[in-house]
């Protein structure tokens, strides 16, 4: 639960992965936009990226392979379409690991340049170290990356508080399928195609006003 509460201070709550810009040019603007975007991404990022990856790292940090921790790390990092996306998750995987470190997690500062390329490390690093499961921790995960995108929607649109409630608890109900999915992909099967995201995330950079780092 601490793990992937808001509260967790690795700035998750400043990004809103292109959602910004999206919004400003009218590709979203209500509930039903917002939902069909957020469903694009778990069917395709989550179930062919983040969670293959993710699953990736927990099984070589629980095995202390550091070379397969490593190239997994960068694949992810390799992953992100745009400067914004991978600025963003070295961001977010420096702060989860100082935080690791300070906490302290036991041998975090033995893994830290491995930690600090992507948050997915760290979450999967803390994981092992918390003996939370695979599964668990995998859909601990996704509904963090979740709630933070509806939170940032909430602003954004904007969404009243009930409506955004309303679009978390309809798409939380398939996280359990997304990350079921994610899970049983090979690595031939691993990459993901999201070209609107990455058109939103590359606009943002130079978008005139901004709320959001990305």
């Amino acid at each position: 639960m601490q793990l992937v509460s808001s509260a967790l201070p690795i700035g998750a709550f400043t990004y809103s992965q292109g959602l910004e810009w999206a919004i400003e040019t009218n590709w979203l603007n209500d509930s039903a936009s917002i939902e069909d975007w957020l469903l694009g991404q778990m069917e395709d990022t989550l179930v062919y990226l983040d969670i293959p990856v993710y699953k990736r790292l927990f099984q070589a940090i629980g095995s202390n392979d550091k070379q397969s921790a490593e190239y997994w790390s960068a694949f992810l990092l390799a992953c992100r379409e745009t400067k914004e996306l991978r600025q963003e998750e070295l961001n977010r995987g420096r702060a989860l690991t100082r935080l690791l470190i300070d906490l302290p997690v036991k041998d975090a500062k033995d893994w830290q340049s491995i930690l600090e390329q992507c948050q997915s490390a760290g979450f999967a690093f803390a994981s092992n170290d918390w003996s939370i499961s695979l599964e668990k921790s995998a859909l601990g995960f996704a509904w963090g990356w979740l709630e933070n995108q509806i939170a940032a929607a909430i602003k954004l649109v904007p969404l009243g508080q009930t409506a955004g409630q309303q679009l978390l608890l309809s798409l939380s109900t398939r996280l359990n399928d997304i990350v079921t999915r994610g899970l049983v992909i090979d690595d031939d099967g691993i990459g993901a195609n999201s070209p609107a995201l990455a058109m939103a995330s590359s606009f943002h950079e130079t978008q005139y006003t901004r709320l959001f780092r990305s």
